[in-house]
């Protein structure tokens, strides 16, 4: 797979990702305390340039109890976006939201200061976020309750629904590409994409799994049904491949042979081990094309 078209890609606004929901904390009235984290999805720049921003944005605010409602959270919201325009860092585009639970709440708040909630699981910087408080900062405040803690929410897990035909494409085909080829997305010609950022530290070589979707007529159709979907990762189930997407959604991209179900599910659990978890999903016209009508980066979040 070999991609050489530039493209102008640069700084956008924003995306948030926010969790708002109790923490394992008792609180001197034996209620667990509540907490309102915001980080900023960061940003993925173009030929080196350099974002606004020295570092994405980050908010915390602590909530007792008693206290959890759409008000506090909408004036906790409000302080956020001072903040951000005190640090001159980008007003957000929309809020991500991945807890179900808690999604009526953040819309009511968020609709007040008109802002634009989005439920999905494309919380990767948020997650990593939340583990790291989990595993370093909870456990050592007063009133800890050790036990397991809670990973991001996993609702019943659907049946996975077909593509729709409108939107199908001609054929597709797996691939893989190195980590370093991963990490200069951002100056490839896309249409749409959401690109995450290599984290530090993998090894240029850290072979990433991924799939490439083909359509002479539909790509760009295809592309922009992906675009709303907020895909998440790709995984092996019973014999189908499958495309997880949004809070819940989970759509059938292809039925494998017993030996391909093999190998690709032992290549995304090497990802997950060796390459962050990270995969891709790739839409162009045909095999040549050096331009994507649609690129997204995937995360399947490696196991602690």
């Amino acid at each position: 797979m070999t991609v050489s078209a530039p493209a102008a890609a640069g700084w956008r606004e924003a995306d948030w990702e926010v969790d708002f929901y109790s923490r394992p904390v008792l609180e001197p009235d034996g209620r667990k305390r509540w907490d309102l984290l915001i980080c900023a999805t960061p940003p993925v720049t173009a030929g080196g340039e350099e974002p606004i921003a020295a570092s994405p944005f980050r908010f915390e605010k602590r909530c007792a109890a008693a206290s959890v409602n759409s008000q506090w959270l909408r004036e906790a919201f409000a302080e956020a976006l001072e903040r951000a325009e005190q640090e001159q860092q980008p007003r957000p585009r929309r809020l991500r939201c991945w807890r179900s639970s808690m999604r009526p709440m953040v819309q009511r708040a968020a609709e007040a200061l008109g802002l634009v909630v989005l439920p999905s699981r494309r919380c990767f910087s948020l997650i990593d976020w939340l583990r790291d408080r989990e595993r370093q900062l909870y456990p050592r405040e007063e009133g800890y309750l050790a036990g397991p803690l809670a990973p991001p929410p996993q609702s019943q897990r659907p049946v996975a629904l077909p593509w729709p035909e409108v939107v199908r494409g001609d054929r597709w085909s797996w691939a893989t590409l190195p980590a370093s080829a991963l990490g200069e997305a951002a100056e490839w010609s896309i249409g749409f994409a959401e690109l995450l950022r290599v984290p530090d530290g993998l090894s240029a070589q850290a072979p990433v799994p991924g799939i490439r979707l083909f359509s002479r007529r539909r790509a760009l159709a295809l592309s922009g049904w992906l675009a709303g979907l907020e895909p998440v990762r790709l995984e092996v189930e019973e014999g189908q491949l499958v495309l997880e997407a949004g809070l819940d959604d989970r759509w059938r991209l292809a039925t494998l042979t017993p030996e391909e179900a093999t190998a690709s599910k032992e290549a995304f659990s090497r990802a997950r081990q060796d390459a962050a978890g990270l995969q891709f999903l790739a839409v162009q016209a045909g095999e040549e094309d050096t331009h994507f009508e649609g690129f997204w980066m995937l995360r399947d979040l490696p196991d602690d």
